[in-house]
């Protein structure tokens, strides 16, 4: 419902800002520049999807094989003594926990097609156990703000939009998607721990996630002391040895298991088609609306004011061209990707603020998405402190991906 009204207030605001220009400025040709972009919107829509036909089809192939040989279980039973202690609600050994670890686990390979199925499964454990139906337990927060954070490892969606719009290296954003997307984790967990009362000074939680802070920590301290053609080399070398390398892990995991690899990659294949011709209708909606948007003038009327007001304040405001997509990504992740694939089809894959609209992309999930539907499939009305939660991480998340772009790329 909240997009609707947002995409009907992309073309009534972009048609106002045009009546001001014809009337205020004499501008007639503005009416032309906004139905040409409707036009070029619709056919760049259709071209990025079936350019992706390709690249979704190979990793979901791929993705196919790694979750028939076990990785992704294997995944959730090493990190299962931390979610023993996230979620102390959850009896030892009900299913629910099976599917949580399958759930986050898909999540941090990027295998968004097979979390969704599988944190719908968890919720409705999780309903199982809940004494009143109606409301949120502390479980079902925890799992959905974890989702709501979108920790994952390998953001190949975004970097498939980059390989399509062109970039040179389409994986430098990896590093700064990294940093965002567990700060974003780390401060819902923290937070949640806090709120819940869960022994945030337990061994195993200080080692878990101490470790994990220390690992990101050193990255970023390590990189921010190169230049920046080494910094590009490096995250690059590290993006994509770390994606061959689970390439390489499925297939051996697919050999161990005597998985019939090449059926189960068309199998998987099948399933990328499906996902890249189901996403055209999106990509047009909103693309189409945000092109009409900016060739009206709206857009850079809502950019100057903003970069009026940070600049005001002192501070560098490069990155304020990518605040729509910060702005839509607790929305809709739609929107919100349709906005950074505007922008690089505007400014290039390439360009700074592009950059910077990657890494808010890929810094958290799509929290009012994630929690209407996880939500709704189990009939749950009171959702208690969720969505603050949620959004809180949200909005760190995003903080921290401008953040992250300035380290990286600046």
């Amino acid at each position: 419902m909240v997009l609707n009204y947002i995409w009907i207030a992309f073309f009534l605001l972009a048609f106002v800002v045009a009546v001001g220009k014809t009337v205020f400025m004499g501008d007639y040709g503005v009416w032309s520049e906004i139905m040409g972009a409707s036009f070029s919107s619709a056919g760049t829509a259709f071209e990025i999807s079936i350019g992706l036909t390709g690249v979704l089809a190979l990793w979901m192939g791929l993705m196919k094989i790694g979750e028939k040989g076990g990785v992704i279980q294997l995944f959730g039973r090493l990190i299962s003594p931390l979610f023993c202690r996230l979620f102390p609600g959850i009896p030892k050994g009900h299913p629910a926990m099976g599917s949580i670890f399958m759930n986050v686990s898909a999540n941090m390979l990027g295998l968004d097609n097979a979390a969704t199925p599988l944190g719908l499964k968890a919720m409705s454990e999780l309903q199982e156990i809940n004494t009143k139906k109606d409301t949120a337990t502390d479980a079902m927060i925890m799992f959905l703000v974890l989702n709501a954070s979108g920790l994952c490892f390998i953001p190949i969606s975004i970097m498939m939009y980059r390989v399509q719009a062109g970039a040179a290296n389409p994986t430098d954003v990896f590093l700064p998607i990294l940093l965002a997307t567990f700060i974003s984790t780390f401060v819902g967990i923290v937070a949640l721990c806090i709120k819940q009362r869960i022994k945030l000074l337990d061994k195993v939680m200080v080692s878990w996630l101490g470790g994990m802070a220390a690992v990101i920590v050193a990255i970023v301290w390590y990189f921010s002391t190169l230049p920046q053609d080494k910094v590009q080399l490096y995250s690059g070398f590290i993006a994509n040895f770390l994606l061959f390398s689970v390439v390489v892990s499925f297939i051996i995991a697919g050999l161990r298991k005597r998985v019939n690899m090449y059926e189960t990659f068309i199998e998987g294949a099948k399933e990328g088609f499906r996902t890249a011709v189901m996403i055209i209708p999106y990509l047009v909606a909103i693309l189409v609306a945000i092109g009409m948007f900016r060739a009206s003038g709206a857009m850079d009327v809502v950019t100057g004011l903003m970069s009026s007001a940070v600049e005001a304040m002192g501070f560098d405001s490069e990155w304020v061209g990518a605040l729509p997509t910060a702005l839509m990504k607790p929305l809709s992740g739609s929107g919100s990707r349709g906005m950074m694939v505007d922008l690089m089809n505007t400014y290039g894959a390439d360009a700074f603020v592009s950059r910077v609209s990657a890494a808010i992309q890929g810094s958290t999930d799509t929290m009012f998405y994630v929690l209407a539907v996880y939500f709704g499939s189990v009939g749950v009305k009171r959702t208690r402190y969720a969505v603050s939660y949620a959004l809180l991480a949200d909005v760190v998340g995003s903080i921290a991906g401008i953040a992250a772009a300035y380290i990286f790329f600046r």
